[in-house]
């Protein structure tokens, strides 16, 4: 093997650019070249190849998204798609592919594994930190400080008018976000889908916020079905609690943009380092990842369709110091 491949798919995260940037660098030590595939699996369907040296990755650290951009890609998930793909990497001689991404981007890429025998690894790549196998995904230190911030400058404003506010946050089906931001930020309440609340606990648990006489009350919601969403739960709240002035804010897609954190570089740096390494040792079909500051190899089926569970002892811990 001389070449490896690498991407970013899926939903992009502060880091990524950090990630490539450590999978060239290593790669280039180790001997192999390096090649940069543009718009995720689109880009090995359309052959958008570009070569990536050590210093094509010069000064991207620090940058949010991705400099190889992301996109979603229908014809990928046919047979006809996968067989474009694989001949592409064939051609170039491509040995391995590196896959930045998340759930669905490893689906993706283990079944180009397995029906066209191209070697994989994959790295957690999402805000959400909803994948087992790693303590944190690349991405997940930056929105939460980015929520943080947001909450931060939305208490001051909730303080001065005495309002009460519903933040919405993202996570999906995971309430990483969520718990860990409402923590801290001393929300009165967070509603996840971990822990669902009826409406009427929640509106007896902001009954006896209020009566405590705070200036503010601030709650904050994963998004999400299961949740329902700042919007519903606002629509419901309304009859009661409309005397107070009630303001939703959605943050939104704010969280996955900015320069990721330095535990979300080093985390970033370490992951593409670790990839390159399985590579070389002849791994495929793994996902590499950080436990208790260990790497850990995990093969990459045995994520599918298992959601990190949060850390319960955090929001029993939340619930006293609220």
């Amino acid at each position: 093997m001389k070449k490896i491949a690498v991407l970013t798919s899926g939903g992009d995260s502060p880091g990524m650019n950090a990630a490539v940037r450590a999978v060239t660098r290593t790669a280039c030590h180790f001997g192999y070249e390096v090649i940069g595939v543009e718009k995720g699996f689109n880009g090995l369907i359309s052959a958008d190849f570009r070569r990536l040296g050590k210093t094509d990755v010069s000064g991207i650290i620090q940058r949010g998204g991705t400099i190889l951009r992301s996109a979603r890609s229908e014809e990928f998930r046919t047979p006809e798609g996968r067989v474009k793909a694989a001949k592409n990497l064939k051609s170039e001689k491509v040995g391995a592919l590196v896959v930045i991404g998340g759930d669905g981007s490893f689906r993706g890429a283990t079944i180009l594994a397995e029906e066209h025998g191209i070697e994989v690894v994959g790295i957690p790549g999402t805000i959400d930190n909803d994948l087992i196998g790693s303590d944190e995904t690349i991405g997940y230190d930056t929105a939460l400080n980015t929520a943080m911030d947001a909450i931060d400058n939305i208490r001051d404003t909730a303080d001065a008018h005495e309002r009460l506010f519903l933040v919405e946050v993202m996570g999906r089906h995971s309430g990483f976000i969520a718990l860990e931001t409402g923590i801290a930020t001393g929300a009165e309440l967070i509603i996840l889908p971990e822990a669902l609340k009826k409406t009427e606990e929640i509106k007896s648990s902001l009954r006896n916020t209020m009566q405590g006489k705070k200036r503010s009350t601030l709650v904050v919601i994963a998004e999400g079905e299961e949740t329902g969403g700042a919007v519903r739960i606002s629509s419901e709240l309304e009859e009661d609690f409309g005397k107070y002035e009630m303001k939703v804010c959605i943050l939104g897609h704010i969280q996955r943009g900015g320069s990721p954190t330095a535990r979300d570089r080093v985390l970033s740096s370490r992951l593409g380092y670790e990839a390159v390494k399985a590579i070389y040792s002849g791994k495929t079909k793994v996902m590499v990842g950080i436990v208790n500051n260990e790497v850990k190899i995990t093969p990459i089926e045995n994520t599918f369709g298992k959601i990190k569970q949060i850390n319960f002892d955090l929001l029993e811990m939340y619930k006293i110091l609220r």
